[in-house]
């Protein structure tokens, strides 16, 4: 299994480097065949973004392609979230292939294992925060600028010349993305 180790904003240290490694290692124990898992470590610029150490992992094989973010204030504490993020993903991805390999459907699989039930109870998150706003007209530029301004990755507006509901995000690769609805 092959391990890319990339960085933006990071001074990749030796240290670094073989932490995000020996990790990303385990993920090619656990029963799928990847042959390839990215390391990808970014530090955010953003004042504003208190846990600005940002670790993602994918782990590419045959029929596989999966991928895990985690962010925290320390870049290792980010790989190891992530990595265990993804180990989850790939048992959750292997038990289902197991159970269509061997017939099993939902109703007639065997009860799980204490750890699967974990695993089901950590996959559905709760609304803990509602928020409400006014859909205020602007352009897409402005509500790109505030946006940045408030320091969060998307901005929900309505477009001064469509009138649509719109949203502006801040793409991966540093640039932004625009979704427009229609009535």
């Amino acid at each position: 299994m092959q391990i890319i180790i990339t960085g933006k904003n990071i001074d990749l240290t030796d240290a670094l480097s073989d932490h995000a490694r020996e990790k990303a290692a385990k993920v090619g124990n656990l029963g799928v065949n990847v042959d390839e898992v990215e390391v990808r470590m970014v530090i955010e610029k953003n004042p504003s973004i208190k846990e600005n150490q940002k670790a993602e992992l994918t782990a590419v094989g045959s029929g596989v392609h999966l991928r895990a973010t985690d962010r925290d204030r320390d870049m290792y504490v980010a790989i190891d979230k992530a990595v265990s993020k993804l180990q989850r993903q790939i048992k959750k991805y292997h038990g289902k292939r197991v159970d269509r390999t061997h017939g099993h459907h939902g109703s007639h699989r065997e009860q799980p294992l204490p750890a699967e039930l974990e695993e089901e109870e950590e996959e559905h998150p709760a609304i803990v925060k509602t928020k409400s706003i006014s859909l205020k007209p602007m352009t897409p530029e402005e509500a790109t600028l505030q946006m940045e301004m408030l320091g969060h990755d998307f901005f929900v507006f309505t477009d001064s010349e469509t009138e649509n509901a719109s949203v502006v995000y801040r793409r991966n690769d540093g640039n932004y993305g625009l979704i427009d609805t229609s009535r």
